[in-house]
């Protein structure tokens, strides 16, 4: 192995090529030089005496060893990305970058407004969304805050719960015009009805509950939450969306209401590192008063 430490701009280049599979797309995604990205896959494969991908006429395919380092390469990236956050917030009052991660509907529907009035309290911030829920992002840095449907258990984080999010059938005012309004759950086997189409852990979970609102009686099946949302809203049918976000738009009118009944238990979160970081305490409040206020309906 050569005694010259690997330059971070090298694993960068790495990645870039693991993830696209080709020198000239790893460049024009780091807008820099094809030769600059392969100069860079040499110097690695030489600092660490490793063959890292074999070459072809179809591009680069990683090797064992490759695929052995992407993991740790990722952690860099993370760590990397978390400095610059991390930096970018001195100097005086509240200023920088926070990542924030959310579910589909929640970070599309939800918090933008929430967001906005942030911004305007605090216009030095800048916020960084990702559309995600995995369970593992924050120990990973790979945001500063994360709004959750589902208890964060790590240790490390602080969490505060923001409460039950009701999940009710509704079906646009043009649908049921035409359909009639279901009556009762039997009835809704005559309708057309829009729904997942892989299972998740939270489907599973509730699916005893639901017995007639299964995959196999879906006309509409979308695992993008938002994708169910517009089907919904759009007419197509009846589908299972939050109640305080539907109770926002008018056309909308919910169905069997005693009958089908949901929740998802909604948390924001962050890692415990960043208590004393006022660019992601602001933030932190914010989310968790716009978020009670959603709840709330108001």
């Amino acid at each position: 192995m050569a005694e010259r430490e690997p330059n971070w701009e090298w694993y960068r280049s790495f990645l870039q090529v693991l993830e696209s599979g080709s020198l000239s797309a790893a460049a024009r995604s780091l807008g820099i030089t094809q030769p600059t990205v392969g100069r860079h896959i040499e110097s690695l494969e030489a600092a660490l005496g490793l063959t890292l991908f074999t070459r072809s006429s179809d591009g680069f395919s990683p090797t064992e060893a490759a695929n052995a380092l992407k993991p740790y390469a990722v952690g860099l990236a993370m760590t990397s990305a978390a400095l610059r956050r991390a930096a970018s917030s001195h100097g005086t009052g509240v200023r920088g970058t926070v990542r924030l991660t959310a579910s589909e509907v929640i970070g599309v529907e939800v918090l933008p407004p929430i967001l906005a009035v942030l911004r305007n309290e605090h216009p030095e911030l800048t916020i960084e969304l990702v559309l995600s829920n995995k369970a593992d992002d924050l120990l990973r840095r790979e945001a500063d805050i994360a709004v959750r449907m589902f208890r964060p258990v790590q240790e490390a984080l602080i969490a505060r719960r923001i409460g039950a999010i009701e999940v009710g059938l509704h079906a646009h005012e043009r649908y049921l015009a035409v359909h009639g309004v279901p009556r009762s759950m039997k009835e809704l086997s005559r309708h057309t009805l829009i729904g997942f189409d892989q299972e998740t852990a939270y489907i599973r979970s509730v699916k005893n509950k639901v017995e007639a609102f299964t995959r196999s009686r879906f006309a509409f099946r979308a695992d993008s939450d938002l994708a169910q949302l517009g089907a919904i809203r759009a007419g197509f049918g009846v589908g299972a969306c939050q109640s305080p976000l539907a109770a926002r738009d008018p056309g909308l009118v919910r169905v069997l209401r005693r009958e089908f009944s949901l929740t998802l238990d909604t948390w924001v979160a962050m890692h415990e590192d960043l208590r004393t970081s006022a660019r992601c305490a602001v933030t932190f409040a914010a989310l968790v008063s716009g978020l009670h206020a959603y709840l709330s309906g108001a």
